[in-house]
């Protein structure tokens, strides 16, 4: 398949045979010859070269098995081929030069004697081929008359040469990267050859093998030195791999700090050397020593950390003043305790301590004193209970203990009983005698549903009934009691919600003239359309509505519906002279009060505000000062309700001026049947005249109510008698009707006592 080009014509023109002897050697008889050609095959094959063989002159080319088998072909398939087609398999990359090659073969340069290809082999894939030929014979004109050679498959070697190469360049990449420098040493000789990285490690210049060891041992730091040098001797007298670690300073005067790792090994000729690596790790140890003070520096905080993190927890679970767990604390045990006695079946225990009379110490004697105080409740709650109790304050005088035992209620009231004699002793404090006393709610539970926050909350309801009962006692959980809370819970949240719907309406009483019975005007009275319940009075709702602090609220709201009303009463012809309405004491101190009467747009003398005498008129503050101030600006007149029961005195009522007294119904009651009582509701009455102040009488139920109110002076007459409360819509119709007025039976009698009440009046 090969062709030779052209050569040189200069060359001898001797015939060599492919034995490699001229022609005038001594003859070869042939069966010598065919077995030193037998031989010679053996051999050829043994060594997997594939012989090649081109006779320029006579046309003729020979290739061997093995060169065939080489390139995939069979070896009884034909080989001689195209010149032109054989270059065609050449790798393109080797192409051209496998061109250059074979014209300098066959011109005899030395040099081209043998070159490296890759050629496709039959399967398509690359083999590396070498080639080794040369010229043999020359023509007359000194032209190649034969070529002979060989080629060897060394694609095996190419990609053992290629993977070391690999693996050399990696080595040396990742030396670089890391800069290691690498060092081998003769110990026999006594010299060492550094690469250059590890020269550029140490700084030194101009050094040979045989002197580089001197120039490395100079390098050591005098502190190191002793060291370094001892582990090298000793690593070399026993044949043993080191690696340690020192300081040098370089020629420049640098201080570095080097690792060193090494091994021992005979070369080839048995000599022991050593080989190792160094790299500077002057900056992995900066970091680590600084590493290591943040590291004992961290700890160091972590210690005082793990201090004040306890200080803190403790702070957190403790109470600042007694020292005693709080209610934090308190949480976290009834989970423990509660989940033991649901372990092993005993009984828990609550006991609810609230101190009695105890803001009297702090609003006579100070807080300094009611913190002694405390503070003495404290020792005094520890020394009657046992090493297992758990004692806590959460918050104000309020105190827990919590007790885990298989007790009697017997016991646990011995206990209550025994703390409640302690703290009711006298405390000294600064020459004052401080007396207070405790009432405790107990609760207890057990078994496996034991609830320990319904526990306290029970212990609670029980401290409640406890107070209520007079204080400076003990209760136990009552199921009753807790019922009636959760009624009254369940009743606040319906008015908020009632609140919410618009479900608090006003129905009206009305009031009239005493010597006429003319309508002298209407009280609003509040009443709430319960979606369930139907219509309800006051009394159902008016204890929880100011503990929700909504009075004030729902007050406003009858106001804005009897101004409608009033409104809507005009447009139907009929005119009330006046609406009393009522307000709380909480709303009368609300300092946007006027702002949002002007907003209502009153008009004058038609809408009075109803004050209780429950009300301390003696002691009004600045903001309810003020507040009746603006209320007679804005014509509304005052008027003091329930008098008589509260404790209003003539001092006050001079000071306030009202335009009206309500006498209280139960003055009124007992009219027909007492003498004293008539004479208190005359006395009443005269003061109101003396004062200029109308009187109305509250609670006329009877026609003699009327009659005896109409004879005392009485102004204007409220009750059942009359009218009863009414909604706004039958009160054009009521007044209308006029059926107070009533023409037969009681009701003429009546009119007929008043008619003679009343010539009597002005006779007098």
């Amino acid at each position: 398949m090969k062709r030779s080009t052209p050569g040189n014509r200069g060359k001898p023109k001797t015939k060599l045979h492919a034995t490699g002897l001229d022609d005038h050697a001594p003859p070869i008889n042939s069966a010598e010859l065919s077995e030193r050609e037998s031989r010679w095959n053996y051999a050829l094959v043994g060594s997997g070269l594939g012989v090649w063989d081109h006779d320029l002159r006579l046309g003729k080319r020979y290739y061997s098995d093995t060169w065939k088998t080489m390139r995939g072909m069979a070896p009884d398939e034909d080989a001689d081929g195209d010149y032109d087609t054989w270059i065609e398999l050449i790798h393109p990359d080797d192409r051209e030069f496998v061109v250059r090659a074979i014209d300098r073969q066959n011109a005899g340069d030395p040099d081209y004697q043998i070159f490296v290809y890759r050629e496709r082999h039959r399967d398509g894939h690359w083999i590396w081929i070498e080639c080794r030929g040369a010229c043999v014979e020359w023509d007359e004109n000194g032209a190649p008359a034969r070529l002979v050679g060989t080629d060897t498959d060394i694609t095996e070697r190419k990609e053992a040469e290629e993977r070391l190469a690999h693996v050399s360049r990696r080595l040396d990449l990742a030396l670089d990267i890391s800069n290691i420098g690498v060092f081998e040493a003769d110990i026999e000789n006594g010299t060492v050859d550094w690469d250059d990285r590890l020269l550029a490690i140490y700084g030194i210049t101009g050094t040979s093998p045989a002197t580089t060891g001197d120039a490395w041992e100079a390098s050591l730091h005098p502190n190191d030195r002793e060291r370094v040098l001892a582990t090298i001797n000793e690593s070399i007298a026993d044949n043993t791999d080191f690696e340690h670690e020192f300081r040098i300073i370089r020629q420049d005067g640098i201080e570095r700090v080097i690792r060193a790792k090494a091994a021992f090994f005979l070369d080839s000729d048995g000599r022991r050397k050593l080989i190792g690596a160094n790299w500077d790790v002057t900056a992995e140890v900066r970091l680590n020593n600084e590493l290591q003070r943040a590291k004992d520096l961290a700890e160091a905080r972590n210690r005082e950390l793990e201090s004040a993190k306890e200080n803190i927890e403790h702070l957190a679970l403790h109470d600042y003043l007694t020292n005693l767990p709080n209610r934090r604390y308190l949480d976290r045990m009834l989970d423990e305790r509660s989940a033991e006695c649901r372990r092993t079946g005993l009984t828990l225990a609550i006991l609810h301590i609230d101190l009695d009379r105890f803001k009297q110490i702090n609003d006579t004697l100070g807080h300094r004193a009611g913190d002694a105080m405390l503070k003495h409740v404290a020792q005094v709650l520890k020394r009657n209970v046992r090493s297992t109790d758990f004692v806590a304050r959460i918050g104000g005088d309020e105190f827990v203990v919590l007790c885990t035992l298989d007790v009697t209620p017997r016991k646990i009231s011995n206990l209550a009983e025994r703390i409640i004699r302690e703290l009711c002793k006298p405390i000294r404090y600064e020459g004052h005698d401080c007396r207070f006393g405790a009432s405790i709610g107990i609760a207890t539970g057990d078994g496996p549903a034991l609830d320990a926050k319904q526990l306290l909350l029970n212990a609670d309801i029980a401290l409640y009934r406890a107070k209520s009962g007079g204080r400076n006692r003990h209760e136990f959980f009552s199921t009753d009691e807790r019922r009636r809370i959760i009624a009254s819970k369940r009743l606040a949240d319906e008015i908020l919600l009632g609140l919410e719907r618009g479900e608090f309406i006003p129905f009206y009483q009305l009031q009239f003239q005493a010597r006429t019975l003319e309508v002298a005007g209407v009280e609003t009275l509040a009443r709430w359309q319960h979606r369930e319940h139907g219509l309800l009075a006051p009394d159902r709702f008016l204890a929880i509505a100011e503990d929700l602090d909504v009075v004030s609220t729902i007050d406003g709201l009858i106001l804005e519906q009897a101004l409608a009303d009033r409104q809507r009463w005009e447009d139907e012809g009929l005119r009330i002279p006046k609406i009393a309405v009522n307000v709380s004491s909480r709303r009368l101190a609300d300092p946007n009060l006027a702002k949002k009467l002007r907003g209502l747009k009153i008009e004058p003398r038609t809408i009075s505000f109803e004050l209780l005498e429950s009300i301390s008129l003696d002691d009004c503050d600045d903001a309810v000062t003020a507040n009746l101030r603006q209320l007679r600006r804005l014509g509304i007149d005052i008027e003091i309700d329930d008098f008589g029961t509260g404790h209003a005195s003539i001092v006050s009522l001079l000071k306030l001026s009202p335009k009206t007294l309500k006498i209280d119904r139960e003055l009124i009651r007992m009219l027909p049947h007492s003498a004293e009582q008539r004479k208190l509701v005359r006395s009443i009455i005269d003061i109101g005249r003396s004062l200029n102040i109308l009187v109305t009488a509250e609670g006329v139920e009877t026609m003699d109510h009327v009659r005896i109110l109409c004879d005392l002076g009485c102004d204007m007459l409220q009750g059942y008698a009359l009218a009863r409360p009414m909604p706004a819509l039958q009160i054009a119709p009521f007044v209308r009707a006029a059926s107070w007025r009533g023409v037969e039976g009681p009701a003429r009698g009546l009119q007929q006592d008043l008619r003679k009440s009343i010539n009597s009046s002005r006779q007098r």
